[in-house]
């Protein structure tokens, strides 16, 4: 599924972000991405879907090489992938429906399939009631809850979620882990970047540790081993 080799980047302002990085990732496995701040998380899941480019190194999604994608079939590759921000990132002027809607309208899917998908997904994820809603009439979690539905309203093979709970309350995070679960249930494999050493120690799932551009510590239901 994902696969990387000896991934270096270095960015022009002299930052190392990763340096040798050899990983390989089965489709429908779940894995947490942790580290301290600046270690290199956000750089890896970039390179999944081509939000920046190795120095040297081959990222493979399906064994084929990411670089040798030209620009203009970069949105090929990321019909594959969902990505969920910490921020949420939803269009505040779109409802929630045109939210997720427009994931698939940029795809040029018909107006029933999106009709049915879009409340599909806000359906699956418990927030099908608030379809009429703009982003800033909801909570928090609620809006996390959209940013989940878009991302996989085209059913990606691959979740990345960035933070995902980390501007939400415990209570509200718990939820979100159960919704990313039952999506990998499907099949889709999630890569979840977390500082939260709680839902890393009690939802088991292999870890993936990462320090100054490195792979420190990779193994199947491991513990967070950071200080919170």
């Amino acid at each position: 599924m994902i696969d990387m080799k000896d991934v270096h980047k270095d960015y022009a302002n002299g930052v190392s972000a990763l340096n040798g990085v050899n990983v390989h990732i089965d489709n429908g496995e779940f894995v947490y991405l942790v580290g301290p701040s600046g270690a290199g998380k956000s750089t890896f899941v970039k390179m999944i879907f081509r939000g920046e480019k190795p120095n040297t190194g081959t990222v493979k999604i399906d064994n084929i090489d990411l670089s040798t994608y030209k620009e203009r079939q970069i949105p090929q590759i990321r019909r594959k992938i969902g990505v969920v921000y910490q921020d949420f990132k939803l269009l505040p002027k779109l409802t929630v429906y045109e939210n997720v809607a427009f994931a698939l309208e940029v795809i040029e899917e018909s107006p029933k399939l999106i009709r049915d998908r879009v409340m599909e997904v806000l359906d699956l994820v418990g927030i099908k009631h608030k379809a009429r809603s703009l982003p800033d009439e909801l909570s928090g979690g609620e809006q996390q809850r959209v940013a989940i539905a878009r991302a996989i309203a085209n059913k990606p093979k691959i979740v990345i979620a960035d933070e995902p709970t980390g501007n939400l309350d415990p209570d509200t995070s718990w939820g979100i882990m159960k919704i990313l679960e039952d999506i990998n249930q499907t099949g889709t494999t999630i890569i979840m970047a977390t500082h939260s050493q709680e839902i890393v120690n009690t939802i088991k799932k292999r870890v993936i540790a990462l320090e100054n551009g490195r792979i420190v510590r990779d193994e199947a239901g491991g513990d967070y081993g950071y200080e919170a």
